[in-house]
Order: structure tokens, then sequence, then C-alpha cells
């Protein structure tokens, strides 16, 4: 490439950065497309795509023009910036009710910002979009399952069967097959025989090796945690090797176990917003629990108790004295540090409850460490993740 190409493309870059008229003083002119780029930009930074201040009655008048803005985003740009500028238009300009027009949502590129907006405002949803407005869940469900799916039950499967050997088995439970095959480099040639230093003996297998509970928070700053942690209940339910139950909470406990085969139905079954009663969750959750030391709880929740704190900590600390692994997940997202309540995540850490939070990609990993009862600070501090202490200083 030319200097003198190179340069003027340096130039264009800056005009679009800097927005203004045609050239606006840099004596560049901007081609067909750069044009498009130049004005879905301003539309949206510059406010020509704002609806505030108008009367309802024109909102409808206002669709036409966002839905062809959301196909020049699309059309100009990948699909991460799309993602950037849709969350962007939807924070800074009354578009919520547009988006319960299907013309309009049909034009979105789906992502998790927009999915838990649709899912706070689905009792507005009228009938017409209803079936749009699944349409745009469901394909960010397939896009997350086909991302972490197969991670979580290579995980899980992985984990049960590496517990499931038995390495001290009687006489009766010895594989003499897998004995003999880890035993050959202890051959003793003078005496032509192997000595059985390791004795591996047939897995002890059940429908149902572990238990795993999913307590989610269903408060509005949680909406991105709830998606994730409906789309890996709905995994785990599908494996044969684990019993999964998901529950539900805000001031009430819903349990959503029985929509665990439809993950779309799971998430409009969940009510984002509203208070917080952990407290009342873990006490249904403690009713769930039949083999305490084969059961791993996860509390999905930021911590803002609005119940009882001191009876929910009784609850949390009888879970852990009865064996159960129990672990707190201050978010389950792509973003960086959570809002949470630190002095409670201190309190559970004093009881023997990691607090923490995860990625969406790390947590296969944390469930099968949960399942292997690892120590989870340290897999958490070896995967880099900030754990909270119990010390009062931290």
């Amino acid at each position: 490439m030319s200097e003198s190409v190179e340069g003027e493309n340096r130039l264009k870059r800056w005009r679009l950065l800097l927005g203004g008229e045609e050239a606006d003083g840099i004596g560049v002119a901007l081609d067909e497309r750069e044009t498009g780029v130049d004005r879905t930009i301003a539309e949206l930074y510059e406010g020509s795509l704002s609806t505030k201040g108008n009367r309802s009655s024109n909102m409808a008048g206002s669709s036409p023009r966002v839905a062809a803005w959301l196909g020049d985003v699309r059309k100009y740009f990948p699909v991460t910036i799309v993602q950037v500028m849709q969350r962007d238009a939807l924070d800074r300009f009354d578009l919520k009710q547009l988006l319960l027009e299907p013309e309009l949502l049909a034009s979105t590129e789906p992502d998790i910002h927009l999915v838990t907006t649709l899912l706070s405002l689905k009792s507005l949803i009228p009938e017409r979009t209803k079936s749009t407005a699944r349409e745009v869940v469901g394909q960010l469900v397939e896009k997350i399952m086909q991302r972490l799916a197969g991670s979580l039950r290579q995980s899980v499967t992985g984990s049960l069967n590496r517990s499931s050997r038995n390495f001290n088995p009687r006489h009766n439970e010895i594989d003499w097959n897998k004995t003999i095959r880890v035993n050959l480099k202890h051959y003793q040639a003078e005496y032509e025989t192997i000595i059985p230093v390791r004795r591996v003996g047939y897995s002890r297998r059940r429908s149902s090796q572990r238990d795993i509970i999913l307590c989610i928070d269903q408060s509005g700053s949680m909406a991105s945690s709830v998606v994730y942690a409906a789309v890996f209940g709905a995994v785990l339910a599908s494996l044969p090797s684990v019993s999964t139950q998901l529950v539900a909470f805000d001031t009430s406990v819903v349990d959503l176990t029985d929509s665990l085969d439809d993950p779309i139905d799971l998430l409009f079954g969940i009510q984002l917003g509203g208070g917080t009663d952990i407290n009342r969750a873990l006490g249904y959750c403690q009713r769930l629990v039949h083999r305490p030391e084969e059961t791993v709880l996860v509390l999905i929740s930021d911590l803002y108790e609005g119940g009882d704190k001191k009876e929910m900590l009784r609850r949390a600390a009888a879970l852990v004295g009865l064996g159960v692994t129990v672990v707190a997940l201050l978010a389950l997202n792509d973003s960086g540090t959570p809002g949470y309540e630190h002095d409670t995540a201190k309190e559970l850490c004093a009881l023997g409850i990691p607090s923490f939070a995860c990625t969406p990609d790390l947590f296969p990993d944390m469930i099968a460490a949960a399942l292997l009862h690892q120590d989870l600070n340290e897999w958490a501090i070896n995967n880099g993740i900030a754990v909270t202490s119990s010390l009062s200083n931290e």
C-alpha cells in the first residue's frame, strides 16, 4: 500500500471517529459504504435515533427507522461490534417498547444483554411478538450450547469416571485385565510373574452418582448469570450420571426442575427483578438434599440478603455440616469483578463455603472440581480467580 493511500485511510478513520459532515475540514471524501458507516454511527451517538419525548402513538412511526438502523449495523460491522452498538442503543434511548414489535425484534443480533432485556419485559410482550421473542432467546441459547455444552458434558463425565474407579477392590471385585496392564512395569523376569503393586477394580457405577442443585438469585442484577445458569442446568439435566435440580428465587422460591428439558421455557419461567431471600431459598434446598456427601449445591447470588441473614448463615452452616459441597458463585457471566455483599461472602467463607465469581467458560471445570471434592479455593486461585477471604482486613 502506498504512503499516500495509507495516509488517506488514516484520515478517513479520524473522520469517522470524530464525526461531522462529508469531509468536516479534513479534505477527504467518504465513499458510499463509508458514508453509510458514518450515518449509522451518527444516528446512535449523535442522538437522531432517540425516541425519548415521543408520545406512545408515535413509537410505531419510529420503528421503521430503528429497524433500518439495526439492519445497517449488521451490514457494516462484525457481530461483536453489532452487539455493543445494540446495547448502547438500548441504554441510551427509550427503545425497549420498540423491541416488542416482531419486525424490529427480528432485525436484532441476539446477545446476552438483549435477551435479559426481553426476559425482563416478558409480561409486556404482545401475543404477536411472543414467537419472535422465543426465537431470539432460542438463538442465544443455541450459541451458548454450541460454545459450552460439550465441555460441560466432558468435564462432568470425566470427573465422575475418575471418582468411580475402584483402586482398593476386594478379591472378587478385581478387574484382572486392567490390573495386569497397569502392573506390567513390575514384571519380575526371574520369577516369570507380575507383582500387582496396584490393583484395579470394576467401577462402582450407579444410575446417578451425584446430585447437583443450582440455586439461582433472579434479582435484576443477576440477569446474565440467570441465563447462563439456566442453560447449564439444562445440559446437566441431560446427563444420566447426575441428578440436577434448579431452584430460582427472589423473595419467593420456585422449583423449575420440571422445565430443564427446555431451556427456553425455563428462561421464560424466570421472573427477573424483585427482592432477595437467600434464607428461604436455602431452606427449600435443604429439603432437596437426600445424599449430603454426594450433593453439590451451587448458590448463584450477589449475596445482598433481604431476608433473615443470621438464619441464612445458620442454614448454610448446617448444609456444610451434613457434608454437602456448597459453593457461592457471586456471578456467572463474562464481565469483570462482580458487585456483591462482601461481609456476607466473608462469613460464608468462614463457614467453609468458597465465594468467587466464575466465567461461563470456567464453569464446567469448576463443577467437575466440586464433584471430585477438590479444594475450590485452590482451584479458583489456580485459574486466576480472586477468592473471598474470611479475614476482616481483606
